[in-house]
């Protein structure tokens, strides 16, 4: 791990994150597994037990969450978060913000296809795995938090950014009951042929469901930021931005989704902001769907 060097080194120690605790979980049969980070607030828990925030690419995330909910949540005539919640962030072992070759398989709808390494030499791309990766979340995580922290069972909340968005809404239409809350940013509809569009089918077709929806999407995701209109590759961006029409597809499916029985959907655009960029106000867009007055 890499430390900044300063005069006084020696009594130098990697910060952490307030209230929080790092443990891996589903390594079996050569796999390597999930780094989970737990975050529980201070003092008692409610008698219904705690409301909680799940998090794919926990890595990139789960600080922003954190520092939401300790300056937020403590001040609900300030901010509209009624109540304290405990966060869980569902990541990779390392340091970096992601990992491309895990999150591409994990978060992906089957049946999946393969593709060129991210990089010379690298591991081939596999995609598809989303619905293993859903097991592991209801059948081996779930238990482990409620075994580490008392929580409501009825207000749960899964959030996910860019292929973590299309997560979202593949496990809302195959279990649409595992969480009250469901909230995807940027989601790559257009994946794969709009492969997830047949498990949307499939929740049409079910029984009524009670479950509230947030999409979310960067006002830059169908057209270039400032920044980006003078770039060498501005014309291979906003062919990029055309081919994964992030904020149409976003609108059309949370129309869709509202005309699900007993399903509340909306979306909504952030202005000034990329794919990339999106991310902190979404976070915390989502803190405020999820628990607001």
């Amino acid at each position: 791990m890499f430390l900044p060097r300063f005069a006084s080194a020696g009594a130098d120690e990697p910060a952490r994150l307030a209230r929080t605790v790092t443990f891996d979980l589903g390594s079996r049969d050569g796999q390597a597994p999930w780094r989970i980070t737990l975050y529980v607030p201070p003092g008692d828990a409610p008698t219904t037990g705690w409301p909680v925030l799940y998090l794919l690419d926990g890595n990139a995330v789960m600080a922003t969450a954190t520092d939401i909910e300790r300056v937020q949540a403590p001040y609900p005539d300030a901010t509209g978060v009624e109540s304290r919640f405990a966060i869980v962030g569902i990541g990779y072992p390392g340091d970096e913000a992601y990992d491309g070759v895990r999150r591409s398989w994990d978060y992906t709808p089957p049946p999946g296809q393969s593709y060129p390494p991210y990089k010379p030499g690298g591991p081939a791309l596999r995609t598809g795995g989303a619905q293993q990766f859903l097991h592991f979340v209801l059948t081996e995580l779930r238990p482990a938090i409620e075994r580490r922290c008392p929580v409501d069972s009825t207000r749960q909340a899964l959030f996910g950014h860019s292929f973590g968005g299309l997560f979202v809404l593949y496990a809302l239409a195959n279990a649409p009951t595992a969480f009250s809350h469901w909230i995807a940013v940027s989601p790559s509809i257009y994946w794969e042929d709009l492969v997830l569009l047949k498990s949307i089918a499939g929740l049409e077709s079910g029984a009524p469901v009670r479950a509230h929806v947030l999409l979310l999407a960067g006002a830059y995701e169908e057209e270039l930021a400032p920044f980006q209109r003078d770039a060498p590759d501005r014309e291979a961006r906003m062919k990029r931005l055309k081919a994964a029409r992030t904020v149409e597809l976003s609108r059309e499916m949370a129309d869709r989704l509202s005309r699900i029985p007993g399903l509340t959907s909306q979306f909504r655009l952030i202005p000034e902001r990329t794919h990339i960029s999106v991310l902190p106000e979404a976070v915390n867009d989502a803190v405020a769907f999820f628990l607001k007055r």
